[in-house]
């Protein structure tokens, strides 16, 4: 889809910090907001991958490593990227499986790249943000429909919810807000094979929307948590009702 088809206004002189922008979703937002006029800066720990989602955009982006496990890494962005307008974080380390199995580092990583993160992304970027700013992070519909060997999953996801409603009240007027994904076709699903194309129509046949998402369904709703300057403390869904049925 064309990016003036997602996205109407303009982003002209915006800066965007994408944590995780070397993932599809964080990609897609990052390429939608540089037609958009944004001045990006893409962050994450993984070089390789921040460099291939730069060199898709339209304009030149500032490529800033970072890792939301490690504090010092998280001061170090804020340090380098200055005075910014928007802070989006797609970042996620699932730690899936039975709960007799789970070990606790990966337990710790999974709380630390959507829980302790963006807690710390709030502590060392909010004072840094220009008026009318915003911070958006990534929930997950497994908060609301949380099933077996997910309860990891279930729990971080379910945590950040209430982690925008507790920073938006301390920080306003500064935004904070989430995005809940539900089944996205992203290219996460593409390790299933031949049995990617029967799971994601089993998915949507569940849906009250009636398919699957798409990264750009996802984009639009994080642009939407952006541009208003109206919502705040909010969890937008994009799971097309899932968490509903």
């Amino acid at each position: 889809m064309p990016t003036s088809a997602l996205f109407q206004d303009s982003l002209d002189g915006k800066r965007l910090v994408v944590v995780g922008a070397g993932s599809h979703i964080g990609r897609t937002l990052a390429r939608t907001a540089s037609a958009a006029g944004a001045e990006l800066i893409l962050a994450g720990p993984d070089a390789e991958r921040l460099a291939a989602t730069a060199n898709a955009l339209p304009a030149p982006a500032r490529l800033q490593p970072a890792d939301l496990t490690d504090e010092d890494s998280i001061a170090a962005l804020a340090e380098a990227v200055g005075p910014v307008d928007h802070v989006v974080s797609t970042a996620a380390v699932p730690a899936n499986g039975p709960v007799s199995g789970l070990v606790l580092a990966d337990v710790q990583r999974a709380f630390a790249a959507k829980v302790f993160g963006p807690l710390l992304l709030a502590k060392h970027l909010a004072g840094r943000m220009n008026e009318g700013g915003s911070l958006t992070f990534f929930s997950g519909v497994a908060a609301w429909r949380p099933a077996p060997e997910r309860v990891v999953m279930a729990t971080a996801n379910g945590a950040l919810s209430f982690l925008v409603e507790a920073l938006a009240v301390e920080l306003a007027p500064l935004r904070v807000n989430a995005v809940s994904p539900g089944i996205i076709d992203s290219g996460a699903w593409d390790r299933l094979g031949a049995d990617k194309e029967a799971f994601l129509r089993g998915v949507a046949d569940r849906n009250p929307a009636r398919r699957t998402g798409t990264p750009d369904d996802v984009v639009r709703s994080v642009l939407y948590a952006i541009g208003n300057p109206f919502v705040t403390g909010t969890v937008l869904h994009v799971d097309g009702g899932a968490r509903l049925v």
